[in-house]
């Protein structure tokens, strides 16, 4: 049992507990402070020199404060652009025979084209011809001052007068040349105008059209010769606007034959 002379009061106890303690923690610390500065070992050689890059791979630079370990490199190249551009040469390549293939095609039209139009301007539309006049057997009451004619709905002569030379001729050529055998439409259009003097003069602010056509078949080795009339029919008593007229005189002739004649009014 202690002695009540001997015994520390308690504040003085737990000083010294606090002392004690502050002494471990000093030595600790100084024990730590020692190890750190004791000197390193030598870094192991790979360390202190990292292996260099593989030719063509590029590196990130390190960030600030990151290992080493913690570089990344670029993405290598997938396969996909390889895929990509095997794709577009066949593409390519298909396209390409395609256009070869509408090329030929093209030259074959076209001779096949030229190979039509040596044999029939060479050979059988020669043989066949057409012979196209105009006659003029109209009134005193009408004047000619237009007239267009077409062949197969292509316009082969047109001519306009208003002085009244187109009506004073008689006749005239229209159309004198080949033409394919077969069957085809002469479409005419002529337009009038009301000629009169005295109380009659009212008919020069008159004018009147006539449309007709016929058709006729060209034959091979012929000659068809068509005479395009323009007359006035009736009398007195038809209709002023009723009697202008076209007829279709159509001659075939050939060289055996004298020709046959057809007459067809309209």
């Amino acid at each position: 049992m202690t002695s009540p002379r001997n015994a520390l009061p308690r504040g003085a106890t737990r000083a010294l507990g606090v002392l004690f303690a502050s002494v471990v923690m000093f030595s600790g610390a100084l024990s730590f402070a020692q190890t750190a500065a004791a000197p390193a070992a030598p870094p192991a050689p790979a360390a202190a020199a990292p292996a260099a890059p593989a030719a063509g791979t590029t590196s990130a630079p390190p960030t600030s404060g990151a290992p080493p370990a913690a570089t990344t490199a670029a993405p290598a190249p997938t396969g996909g652009a390889p895929t990509d551009s095997g794709g577009y040469t066949v593409r390519l390549r298909s396209l390409e025979k395609n256009v070869n293939e509408l090329k030929e095609q093209i030259f074959r039209t076209k001779a096949r084209l030229n190979l039509l139009k040596e044999t029939v301007l060479g050979g059988v539309i020669g043989a066949s011809r057409a012979i196209i006049k105009h006659k003029n057997e109209m009134g005193s009451s009408f004047r000619l001052i237009k007239a267009v004619y077409a062949l197969d709905g292509v316009q082969i002569y047109a001519k306009a007068d208003d002085t009244g030379r187109l009506a004073e001729m008689q006749e005239f050529d229209v159309y004198n040349g080949a033409i394919q055998p077969g069957s085809h439409t002469l479409s005419v259009m002529m337009l009038y105008q009301g000629n009169g003097f005295g109380v009659f003069s009212y008919l020069k602010g008159y004018k009147f059209t006539v449309h007709s056509s016929q058709t006729f078949v060209a034959g091979e080795s012929k000659t068809t010769a068509i005479s395009v009339v323009g007359y006035e029919k009736g009398n007195i008593t038809t209709n002023l606007q009723d009697r202008p007229a076209i007829d279709f005189r159509v001659n075939v002739m050939s060289a055996t034959e004298g020709g046959a004649t057809a007459a067809v009014k309209k």
